[in-house]
């Protein structure tokens, strides 16, 4: 019996090996894109707000503070797929205690899922879902983040009671380092674009420039890939830590089923160290009951 689980311990030991060695190779890409992709959403941003610095009282839709609040979209990142300890369960954790205070102040929340993870959570209780979407967070594409982007826009685009939303929170997993992922909640709409400290030497993002067609169009088509920008930067940072995290929780489950293995295989030794005693004993018993004279 003992033996039987031992061999049962080992095969599930070669499976979490592999999956840590497939999330190691696997993290490294994941963290490479999320630093491609960070230039891309920090110029952006930098374009924006030098654009802004053009038209300080500009009057755009995603820039302005909404009146009515009463309903407001949350987005959750979650993955399509387990053995990543903690991860998911953080995301859920953190959208519950989001919702938990929105309500407080007299919000709605309105919850878009992105990963199969948090749509089987959110399923299985009954809860009501405005969007899903799945087989995105190993590999996210800005195609994805457009389309997720397009939707959070739209919603926030229509008046509260037509259906829309007077604000869009994020809640993500950022990725620090190999051993460290930090759940985070952000608001992306309205707009907060913040404005770089220009380092010494630089040039000022106040430069003179020439927009066509205008300044009012330009700034529209900006604050749009503005908005796909923040959330394809947050699906990517999302993979890479979610590599991350499964590539600890699997090490630690490999390492748990080793101390198993070790301490089924002191007790199989201890059990047929028992079995090699009581044979002795009996052949020594035996052998003195065939030695006495008064049994002769």
């Amino acid at each position: 019996m003992i033996r039987q689980r031992i061999r049962s311990v080992r095969s599930i030991a070669k499976i979490t090996r592999a999956q840590e060695l497939i999330a190691t190779s696997r993290v490294s890409k994941a963290r490479d894109r999320a630093a491609a992709g960070e230039p891309y959403a920090r110029e952006i941003a930098r374009a924006v707000s030098t654009l802004l610095s053009h038209r300080p009282n500009a009057d755009h839709a995603l820039l302005n503070l909404r009146p009515d609040t009463a309903r407001v979209a949350v987005l959750l990142i979650t993955g399509d797929r387990g053995f990543c300890g903690g991860y998911n369960n953080n995301v859920l954790r953190q959208g519950e205690a989001l919702a938990a205070l929105l309500r407080q102040q007299g919000k709605e929340p309105l919850f878009y899922l992105t990963g199969r993870k948090g749509i089987e959570w959110y399923r299985f209780r009954g809860r009501p879902v405005v969007r899903e979407w799945v087989q995105i967070s190993a590999a996210p594409s800005y195609g994805a983040a457009a389309e997720i982007g397009g939707e959070l826009v739209g919603a926030y685009d229509t008046p509260t009671r037509a259906g829309g939303v007077g604000e869009v929170h994020i809640v993500f997993t950022e990725f620090v380092s190999m051993l460290t992922q930090r759940t985070t909640v952000r608001r992306i709409l309205p707009i907060e674009v913040e404005e770089e400290a220009v380092p010494p030497g630089e040039r000022s993002p106040r430069a003179p420039f020439a927009f066509e067609p205008s300044v009012d169009a330009v700034l529209d088509v900006l604050l749009h890939r503005y908005v796909n920008a923040l959330i394809w930067h947050m699906l990517l940072t999302s993979a890479a830590a979610e590599q991350a995290a499964r590539r600890t929780a699997m090490m630690a489950a490999t390492e748990n089923a080793r101390q198993i293995i070790g301490e089924l295989t002191r007790q199989a030794n201890e059990a047929r160290q028992a079995e090699i005693t009581t044979e002795l004993t009996e052949i020594v018993g035996g052998a003195a009951a065939l030695s006495d004279p008064r049994r002769r």
